[in-house]
């Protein structure tokens, strides 16, 4: 059940219109269901026949390698007659010294051949498998062949060949890949996130839906990532709290992993907005998590994105879809509504709440940060440094 029961509303208008012109373009092939990564050698196999690479790198964290899991596709890819190495050293908000010590490994493991490389784990483990998968390669052709197992059901990054990762020398998110590090395949086995944590799958799980309402009121929508952001929004919203509460229950999981995979399907059309921008910042100079980074700004920026007395008005037809799917009557209940949803799943909104001590230097830089980074530029509503720097300054009361 939700945090905020659904109430019937008219129907919402059509937010994109069919007009506005769009190029949609395939992702990587689907494979869904319990029990998935058994095909896992199959589909590293027919990508060997078709890229003539050789051998797999399983790119995927210390944590993960501790459950079993990658165990489990070493004997899967062993099975299939497949040497593979293990990059298994990525921190939780991956680096470019990271990416860049993988990439090191891969080429002095496979030198002259062109690997598979299995993305295996969460956010973090498939961002810096496309950096890696772009850096060992040669730089004058595409990078290497990769599919894709996601263990969380969040960042949704295995729909698209772009990743982010922090430099922590400037102290910001930067962005890696290209379309060649699409993954060819994105696995889905929702068996695999049975074992996530409850707080793990909180935050995970805000990531997705801040993914869908991002891309549903997104200056870049079209048609298909509007259809795609609409079904992610109501699957999160209405499953999260189930698969929070009882990390055992099946069907929660299966829908909050499809619901994810739509939710990236839609960020990958559509671009996201100020409330990544600001998660970002806030990860990249206090290392909070990024699902808890975007529930502390995510009621204010919407409640500033809504703003009636704003010289942009809001646009009313997206936020009108966002409150339909949601179930609430009004446009205005949404940043009440979505503060009561996260602190319901325990990541609660609010930067004070983080216990994070802001003064007014830390919050100029942050802003600095945020104005900088590029995700915020298909926000429905956009803001310079100044905007954002009151953003801020209202999140931490």
């Amino acid at each position: 059940m939700s945090a905020v029961e659904p109430r019937p509303v008219a129907a919402a208008p059509c937010a994109c219109p069919a007009a506005v012109p769009f190029l949609h373009e395939p992702g990587p092939a689907v494979d869904s269901g319990a029990g998935a990564l058994a095909r896992l050698g199959d589909h590293v196999l027919d990508v060997h026949s078709s890229a003539r690479s050789g051998g797999a790198v399983v790119v995927t964290d210390p944590g993960l390698r501790a459950t079993g899991i990658v165990d489990e596709a070493l004997t899967v890819l062993a099975a299939a007659g497949c040497p593979t190495v293990v990059v298994d050293e990525i921190p939780g908000n991956p680096t470019v010294p990271s990416v860049e010590a993988g990439a090191g490994l891969v080429a002095g493991a496979f030198p002259g051949s062109r690997p598979v490389v299995v993305a295996l784990g969460g956010g973090s483990a498939l961002d810096a498998a496309k950096g890696i998968a772009r850096l060992a390669a040669d730089p004058t052709g595409p990078g290497l062949p990769l599919i894709a197992v996601p263990t969380t059901a969040g960042t949704g990054a295995e729909t698209n060949g772009f990743g982010v990762l922090e430099d922590p020398v400037r102290r910001c998110k930067v962005y890696c890949g290209d379309s060649s590090t699409t993954p060819r395949v994105a696995l889905l086995d929702p068996l695999l996130t049975h074992g996530l944590p409850p707080g793990a799958t909180a935050a995970t799980g805000v990531d997705a839906l801040v993914h869908a309402l991002e891309s549903l009121v997104s200056r870049g929508r079209s048609a298909v990532s509007e259809a795609f952001a609409a079904e992610a929004l109501r699957r999160v919203w209405h499953r999260l709290p189930d698969a929070y509460a009882d990390g055992a229950d099946a069907d929660a999981r299966a829908e909050m992993l499809i619901g994810a995979h739509l939710a990236g399907q839609a960020l990958t059309r559509s671009g996201l907005g100020l409330v990544h921008g600001l998660g970002h910042a806030l990860t990249a100079h206090h290392g909070v998590v990024h699902g808890r980074a975007l529930a502390m700004v995510l009621p204010e920026v919407v409640a500033w994105s809504l703003d009636d007395t704003a010289d942009a008005p809001a646009d009313g037809g997206a936020w009108a879809r966002v409150t339909e799917i949601l179930g609430l009557r009004h446009p205005g209940e949404l940043p009440g509504a979505l503060a009561r949803w996260t602190d319901a799943v325990g990541v609660p909104p609010g930067i004070d709440r983080a216990g994070l001590g802001l003064g007014s230097d830390e919050v100029a830089a942050l802003a600095t940060t945020a104005a900088a980074d590029p995700v915020g530029r298909n926000a429905p509503r956009t803001a310079d440094r100044t905007a954002l720097v009151g953003l801020l300054t209202r999140s931490l009361h």
